[in-house]
């Protein structure tokens, strides 16, 4: 139920069409970091952005802690190497003290890391996760996003728990891993060059050297890794990106059979729904097999570099060893430093695996939050329904046209003035007309033509066609929906219920079951109508719900509303019969305008039906 205009400002020329339809389209061409910088921007800005601030800095301050313990642990090495090749027992012990030390103090702070690691995956979840909820569940920004077609708006769902949570899962880890990689090579470079800063060697009896050689050889090793897997792996954005696309798919495909099992059973249409699951998983399996073999050739890459680090580090720094230059303490004091600074830069190879994924992933979360902060609806250029307030107590609709799937539909009446109080039949025209027509009142469908005019301050009730939606819960809450239980009283509950038959379920008011399961589907409009009773708004509009009804029922319904609704205005939209003569005092048309012209002489004028005596 919406108080005052639903949809109002919906209008929307051309110029504003054509910004909202490239903000999607410019978001997907953005560069990583723009829509890196966007995400967390968003997630920031929520509630749990102060909490990640204090979070990223306690993370900071123990990487930088554990840094300078990794250099004490560095330096260590080559008085311990030392005390061996001394074979001095003493120092030996005393080394192997200094060493626990040291260690201990590393393992509070690896304990410590871990734990602000895992709570900084959760916060940055739930705070990405808030914002896409808050723009998803904006009016109407679900439904337009769901009715303009394309992928983005395919899988909500997965885009706000799995998606969003891989996202943030793997920024946390690639951050925090970028981050201390960058201090400890800063801190291992000094080391290096202070090392080999006079590094030289002799070729045919010239002397050349190479200030800070260690620290070149580093560089140039990770250097060439680090192009070897962009060259190889770079496939990968592309591969997880149409992964996730059919698991996507295939998850959808098993939501679906399962909120319908009952229709499939009875169709006998297990085969037939297995054959398409099955599709789906092909198409998984495919994507998968692919990225497998991405993975594989990658893999090429990282384990060989792996292999060959093991040695590395004792090759690169044997020259100052055997130049006599260091000790054998200093070597591998040395080789130690190389390692850390060398495992620093070679950060971009351990992790292309990842950063293809949280690409593709980042991709995906992006477009789909780009799409949502679209905040108008766009249909292929289409002029629009002008919708304004007008005076209380009465809704206009001037001249009115819909675009539907059967063509432009209209009602037949240029100019309807509904004042409150008047019961209005909408009739004529086939399902798909009539349902845009309901939209477009509601303002979900604002494509058309003329202006709708609505009374400003009063609540509006609008019921779709079909089984109604009932949330999960309890029934308390089924029928306030989509107010709070609270706001009404036990008593009116019950009479609700009574009125429409449903007595029965009064003492299960807080019973909290799947009410969409357990109630009959007339049991369901029932209880539509004693959601209306409960929150009796100013005007209600049905789309084609009393057409599916029996007579009998339709007047037992017109009964209830002459009784129990009495400060309602109904409008429905559906087909004419005598039964609805005792509810409705006022008939509109609606027709195809290409037709109106020819059938001008034989339309029939707009009714004025008498209430029938119930």
């Amino acid at each position: 139920m919406h108080d005052g205009p639903a949809g109002g400002g919906l209008g929307m020329n051309a110029t504003t069409q054509q910004r909202n339809t490239a903000g999607v389209s410019e978001a997907a061409r953005a560069g990583v970091l723009h829509q890196a910088w966007t995400i967390y921007l968003a997630i920031f800005a929520s509630p749990v952005g102060r909490t990640l601030i204090i979070l990223l800095v306690a993370m900071t301050a123990a990487i930088l802690v554990t840094t300078y313990g990794q250099l004490l642990l560095n330096g260590w090495n080559q008085p311990f190497y030392d005390a061996i090749t001394r074979r001095d027992l003493h120092d030996f012990f005393y080394q192997l003290g200094v060493y626990f030390a040291i260690v201990s103090g590393l393992l509070v702070l690896d304990v410590t890391q871990r734990w602000i690691n895992e709570t900084i995956r959760y916060r940055l979840r739930e705070g990405l996760t808030r914002d896409l909820l808050a723009l998803w569940m904006m009016p109407r920004r679900a439904f337009w996003l769901a009715t303009k077609g394309g992928s983005v708006g395919v899988n909500p769902d997965q885009r706000m728990t799995d998606d969003a949570a891989k996202l943030c899962d793997i920024s946390t880890d690639l951050s925090i891993g970028l981050f201390r990689s960058s201090v400890l090579f800063v801190s291992f470079a000094s080391v290096l060059w202070t090392i080999s800063k006079d590094f030289s060697f002799n070729v045919n009896g010239v002397e050349y050297a190479i200030p800070g050689f260690m620290l070149w050889a580093a560089i140039a090793y990770s250097v060439v890794g680090s192009l070897l897997s962009y060259a190889v792996g770079r496939a990968l954005v592309r591969l997880n990106s149409d992964r996730y696309a059919r698991e996507a798919d295939l998850r959808f495909a098993l939501v679906d059979i399962n909120e319908h099992i009952d229709g499939i059973a009875l169709l006998d249409g297990e085969a037939d729904e297995r054959r398409r699951a099955e599709t789906h998983l092909g198409n998984v399996v495919i994507a998968m097999r692919r990225l497998v073999r991405g993975l594989t050739n990658l893999t090429w890459v990282t384990a060989g570099f792996g292999w060959i680090t093991g040695i590395a580090p004792i090759l690169i720094a044997a020259p100052l060893y055997f130049s006599q230059k260091t000790s054998f303490g200093g070597m591998m004091m040395a080789a130690a430093a190389f390692t850390q600074a060398q495992g620093s830069l070679h950060w971009f190879v351990d992790n292309f695996s990842a950063l293809a994924d949280w690409r593709a992933t980042l991709l995906r979360v992006e477009n789909f939050r780009a799409a949502l902060t679209v905040s108008e609806p766009q249909h292929n250029g289409a002029s629009e329904i002008e919708y304004t307030e007008g005076a209380p107590g009465e809704m206009i609709l001037d001249n009115l046209q819909v675009d539907a799937p059967v063509g432009r539909v209209a009602l037949q009446e240029r100019r309807a003035v509904i004042r409150a109080g008047q019961h209005v039949l909408i009739s004529g025209g086939p399902a798909e007309a009539k349902t845009p027509l309901f939209r477009a009142l509601s303002g979900l469908w604002p494509w058309g033509g003329g202006r709708i005019v609505r009374p400003p301050g009063e609540s509006i009730m609008y019921v779709p066609r079909g089984t109604p939606y009932i949330p999960r819960g309890t029934l308390r809450e089924a029928l306030a929906y989509p107010a709070l239980s609270d706001r009404f009283v036990d008593r009116a509950y019950a009479e609700a219920l009574e009125h429409v038959g449903l007595r029965r379920y009064v003492q299960s008011l807080d019973a909290d079951r799947r009410w969409d399961r357990e109630l009959s589907e007339d049991e369901q409009m029932a209880l539509t109508l004693a959601r209306v009773i409960l929150h009796a708004p100013q005007w209600v509009v049905f789309d084609d719900t009393f057409s599916s009804m029996e007579d009998h029922t339709l007047r037992r319904v017109a009964f209830m509303c002459a009784q129990h609704v009495t400060r309602t205005t109904i409008i429905h939209i559906g087909r004419n019969t005598q039964a609805h003569m005792s509810l409705f005092k006022r008939v509109l048309h609606l027709t195809n305008p290409r037709d109106q012209k020819s059938d001008k002489a034989k339309r029939p004028p707009e009714r004025k039906l008498r209430s029938a005596a119930v």
